[in-house]
């Protein structure tokens, strides 16, 4: 969904929380070409069956990749650029068949000091699995318009 939102209609502590997307053995096989990472954490069934988690992972590089496209819950025209990511953690495995959710809080926003008419804000993102375990965290810092 498209939704103007100006940098001060951004309400500290707000939150939101995305769909559900579940990660497929597809997700693991092409995201492997497209980074050309075939780590057997992640292609090598037999392989991980002697390992700490008994199965394959999700690549950190596919979580993160998944987890900032659910966090766009709206698109928001007025934001001019994204920054950058920060703090990025990975707390728990992913596995195929596992359901992930966004949940995105207003951490910050402040009056931008290098361009004016804009402000920035920092997003909080947990990514969440089926059983409300917090797989990853990040911050997302972008500049926005205001009025």
């Amino acid at each position: 969904m498209y939704r103007d939102k100006y940098f001060e209609e951004y309400e500290l502590g707000a939150e939101q929380i995305s769909y559900g997307r579940t990660i497929t053995e597809a997700d693991f096989v092409i995201h492997g070409g497209q980074i050309g990472d075939f780590y057997p954490h992640h292609m090598n069934e037999d392989w991980c069956k002697d390992r700490e988690f008994k199965r394959r992972i999700a690549h950190g590089t596919l979580v993160f990749s998944i987890g900032i496209g659910l966090s766009v819950i709206e698109i928001n025209p007025l934001i001019l650029y994204s920054i950058g990511f920060e703090h990025i953690r990975f707390r728990k495995p992913v596995f195929i068949g596992d359901t992930l959710y966004a949940r995105v809080l207003l951490k910050d926003k402040k009056v931008n000091p290098l361009r004016e008419k804009t402000g920035v804000i920092t997003e909080y993102v947990e990514l969440i699995n089926q059983d409300k375990e917090i797989v990853m965290t990040c911050e997302h810092v972008m500049v926005v318009n205001s009025r």
